[in-house]
C-alpha cells in the first residue's frame, strides 16, 4: 500500500482511520484467460465514505490513467463507499497482443480518497486531504499453459553472481508461470538475517536477488519464500551454481 500524501489534522486520527479505512479482498487477482470477467470485491471499514478511483496499468506506477492503454477495463473506475458498505470491481480483457505461451502481468490500482472532516472551521481549514493508493499484480493467464503455478517453484534455476564485493543469486525461471518470492537466503543463514529481500522471477524470465556474502564452508542451497495464487507463503529449498 503506498500512501501518495499524509497531511495532519491530528496525525494520530488521520494515521488511525487509514488503518480503518478500505479492506481489499484478496492480495493479486489471477485472470484466467477462459474467463470473460473477473471481480475483486472491497470493504470500507471505516466511519466515514470513501472515494475510489480505480485503473489498470503495465507495470509503470507514475503513468497517468488517462495515458495508459492496457487490454482490460475496470469498472466501475470511480465510485463511492459508504462506512459498513462493499463494492466490487469488474475486470475484462477486451483482447490485445499478450503472449500466448506464459502469463502477463498488469497492475491493479486503487486509489482511496478520504473525505474533509466536520466540526469547527480552523479545523476544516487545516485539513490536507488524504489518500492512499494500492497496487495489485492481475496474472493474466492463457489457456493451455503446461505445469501449474503451485509447481513453478520447483523449476527455478539459481545461480551466484558476484559483482565486486556484491552478491547476486539470479533466478531463471523456465516455466509458464510468474513466481512471486518474498525472501531469498542462503540455508545457513538465519530467519532474521537482515537481507530480506523480493520480487517476481517472471515466466520464462530470470531476475537478480541482492543476498549477502555466502560462507565459504556452507552448502550451496539456498532458501526462498513464494507467495502462492491465494496469497499464502510457502518455504522451498533449492541448490545454486557458483
Amino acid at each position: 500500500m503506498k500512501v501518495f500524501s499524509i497531511a495532519l489534522f491530528g496525525f494520530l486520527l488521520v494515521f488511525s482511520s487509514a488503518q480503518a479505512g478500505i479492506q481489499i479482498n484478496s492480495t493479486r487477482v489471477i485472470y484466467p484467460a477462459e474467463n470473460p470477467e473477473v471481480t475483486l470485491g472491497m470493504t470500507n471499514n471505516a466511519t466515514t465514505p470513501r472515494l475510489i478511483q480505480s485503473w489498470i496499468d503495465d507495470g509503470d506506477a507514475d503513468a497517468s490513467p488517462e495515458t495508459i492503454s492496457v487490454p482490460f477495463i475496470v469498472t466501475p473506475p470511480v465510485f463511492r463507499i459508504n462506512p459498513g458498505q462493499g463494492q466490487s470491481l469488474r475486470i475484462v480483457f477486451t483482447a490485445g497482443n499478450v503472449p500466448k505461451d506464459r502469463e502477463s502481468v498488469f497492475w491493479l490500482n486503487i486509489l482511496e480518497i478520504q473525505p474533509k472532516p466536520g466540526g469547527k472551521q480552523e479545523e476544516v481549514d487545516s485539513y490536507l486531504k488524504f489518500s492512499v493508493r494500492s497496487r495489485l499484480k492481475i496474472f493474466y493467464r492463457p489457456v493451455g499453459l503446461t505445469g501449474s503455478s503451485d509447481g513453478a517453484a520447483s523449476t527455478l534455476n539459481w545461480r551466484l553472481i558476484q559483482n565486486g564485493r556484491d552478491f547476486s543469486l539470479e533466478c531463471v525461471n523456465p516455466s509458464a508461470y510468474n513466481v512471486s518470492i518474498s525472501e531469498v537466503r542462503f540455508k545457513n543463514e538465519a530467519e532474521n538475517a537482515d537481507n530480506k529481500n523480493n520480487g517476481m522471477c517472471p515466466a520464462k524470465g530470470s531476475k537478480l536477488f541482492r543476498v549477502n556474502k555466502p560462507v565459504a564452508s556452507a552448502a550451496s542451497k539456498i532458501v526462498f519464500i513464494t507467495i502462492n495464487d491465494l496469497g499464502g507463503f510457502k518455504k522451498n529449498e533449492a541448490d545454486y551454481r557458483r
